[in-house]
């Protein structure tokens, strides 16, 4: 929005953002103690700093707004999307950004500071039993969908939510980085993240080492999957992976408190999970810079008594 003001003697005009233009140019900072004694520099990209306090700013505003421009969808139409919790909550600022009615679905095991999020930017809200999970929530999307209740921008086979990191948070970290970025860690949950990020980093330099997080058998991690086959998303390329660090609970829960107490970075689980995989890829390497993504703020898991012990 241009704004005319006038100074004594001429007319300017002033170009001021929207909540919109804050999505994205997250910090780049590095690890200062939990380290030890490496050659290796292990940088944490801060997307707790987007506006909705995740990663998941980036491809909900890129999956309303590409969607907008194939005219697909328009101001005051009905949109739909499971979700765990943190791409439900950017989506919810999204759509009260742009002006759509948001529907999320999510299990209902989620804590209660990401439902409260989501419904305090307007979302309505259709909570499925833990038994049915984030399996169940992606049926009843699509099957409300297909009763003609909305549109799922479906963040599992959107191209758009790898293209939100392609085309902004790849470039980020290069350029932060100066192209010294030899590694890049990142939890996989929709993959949206790695396979965005990861396509672009190789692209400028096909050395760099592409590390994804799934989940132990057995662990529950917010943010991170173990998918079925059936539905594995379909924006998942395995081959851009070059390698696949299975994270246990503990270790992801354990990582996040010492972030918190010994850096000062306060972040959920799955960031405590993907800087734990930075420290085991540290010990290995040498003279390498480690970028690992931190995908929100620890102030949504506060209800789930993560920073108690």
């Amino acid at each position: 929005m241009a704004l005319l003001f006038f100074v004594p003697g001429r007319e300017q005009t002033m170009h001021y953002p929207t909540i919109a233009d804050c999505v994205g140019n997250t910090p780049l900072v590095r690890l200062q103690r939990l380290q030890g004694e490496t050659s290796n520099t292990i940088l944490l990209k801060l997307e707790g700093n987007n506006p909705a306090g995740s990663v998941k700013d980036r491809p909900a505003l890129s999956m309303i707004t590409h969607a907008e421009a194939r005219g697909q969808i328009s101001p005051g139409d009905t949109l739909i999307e499971a979700t765990s919790g943190n791409t439900g909550i950017a989506l919810a600022m999204a759509a009260a950004i742009k002006g759509y009615r948001m529907i999320l679905i999510m299990p209902s095991s989620a804590t209660e500071e990401r439902k409260a999020a989501m419904t305090a930017y307007g979302a309505e809200l259709i909570l499925v039993s833990p038994e049915e999970g984030m399996e169940g929530a992606r049926d009843l999307a699509l099957q409300m969908q297909g009763e003609g209740r909305g549109l799922v921008l479906n963040q599992f086979a959107n191209d758009d939510n790898p293209r939100a990191h392609y085309e902004g948070t790849g470039p980020e970290i290069w350029r932060q980085t100066g192209g010294r970025i030899t590694h890049f860690v990142s939890s996989m949950g929709t993959t949206g993240t790695i396979m965005g990020c990861g396509r672009y980093l190789k692209e400028q330099n096909p050395e760099i080492q592409v590390i994804g997080l799934q989940p132990t058998e057995g662990s529950s991690i917010p943010g991170i999957r173990r998918w079925p086959e059936e539905y594995l998303p379909s924006i998942f390329i395995p081959e851009e992976v070059d390698r696949v660090v299975d994270m246990d609970q503990r270790e992801a829960e354990e990582m996040a408190r010492k972030l918190a107490r010994v850096e000062g970075v306060f972040a959920g689980v799955s960031s405590g999970g993907a800087v734990a995989a930075a420290l085991r890829l540290s010990a290995e390497v040498e003279n390498a810079t480690i970028v690992a993504i931190i995908c929100d703020r620890g102030d949504r898991y506060l209800s789930s008594g993560l920073y108690n012990q």
